[in-house]
């Protein structure tokens, strides 16, 4: 593992660091636009007070904080393969390149010693999971890492009520954040409750020094921070658009890897492209409200 200068000093001196996520960049945005989302998201984490941390495996060697060309290299360069933490071992062995999943993101950033973690929508219990078992390795590493994570809830795709079912029984700790809802990702609201709400940084990071001296702190604490409704996808669309592409998905027959983005693909092409601009709004919401619970989080401690 190669902690980027900046990152290390940074973690020595007890700066606010914020640890980002590479798939996104690499395989979830559109050539040309990765780059300059992947440039903004470390400037929105600076102005708000912190230090940006992209996660990437880079030529056999796991990469804490990226230089510019290596996020050129993993926006344009188009050999990073997608690896989840199963998947880091035969990466690094071999030498190759692959952007990080949440799960992936969330071990590499805590074995750094990086404590918050800001990211899109979380992987959760796929529909149909009662018969295909088809569930994210999202949720086993949230149960087994200590670390925040700010997202904008599970993705919209996927069986929100059974993955918060999941994260209750995995003893998970979900807050909302402004919110007594559970954010709905490309939705301001998943239509389920949040277990508990919180108003501020301060608030959350209360509760991670809570955990901490409960020995919880080998948990991940959930941050859902829901897009403004102004900001969100028309919900009637949005059902209406995932429905079809449910259907569709069923008529041909495609399960496990390849459903999410197809369904993720669907959508962008159903709504004329405004699940892309809902997706950049909130990974953009959540890295500033990441950097400011990291702030806090030093402040706390201090």
């Amino acid at each position: 593992m190669q902690v980027q200068p900046e990152v290390a000093d940074a973690l020595a001196a007890r700066v606010p660091v914020v640890a980002l996520e590479s798939t996104l960049i690499a395989h979830g945005l559109p050539a040309g636009r990765n780059l300059e989302v992947a440039r903004e998201l470390e400037r929105v984490v600076r102005s708000a007070g912190a230090v940006p941390a992209t996660i990437a495996v880079v030529g056999g060697v796991v990469r804490v904080g990226l230089d510019d060309g290596a996020l050129e290299a993993l926006a344009l360069g188009g050999d990073f393969a997608k690896a989840a933490v199963r998947d880091l071992g035969p990466v690094v062995a071999r030498g190759g390149s692959a952007a990080t999943t949440v799960a992936a993101t969330a071990h590499l950033a805590r074995r750094a010693g990086i404590r918050v973690f800001a990211t899109g929508g979380l992987g959760g219990v796929h529909r149909g999971a009662r018969d295909s078992w088809d569930e994210s390795a999202d949720l086993p590493m949230l149960a087994a890492t200590g670390i925040t994570v700010v997202c904008a809830g599970v993705k919209s795709i996927l069986d929100v009520a059974a993955t918060l079912e999941r994260l209750e029984t995995l003893s998970v700790t979900v807050l909302g954040y402004g919110t007594d809802r559970f954010a709905g990702f490309y939705l301001a609201d998943s239509g389920h409750p949040a277990p508990w709400r919180v108003d501020t940084p301060a608030e959350v990071a209360g509760v991670m020094r809570a955990q901490a001296a409960l020995g919880l702190d080998g948990r991940a604490i959930v941050v859902a921070n829901p897009l403004p409704e102004h900001e969100q996808v028309d919900p009637a669309l949005h059902d209406r658009v995932l429905a079809e592409s449910l259907a569709e998905a069923e008529r041909r027959g495609i399960r496990g890897k390849a459903i999410t983005p197809f369904l993720l693909d669907r959508l962008h092409r159903g709504t004329d492209g405004a699940t892309l601009e809902a997706n950049v709004a909130l990974v953009r919401r959540n890295a500033e409200l990441a950097a400011r619970v990291a702030a806090a989080a030093v402040a706390v401690r201090t």
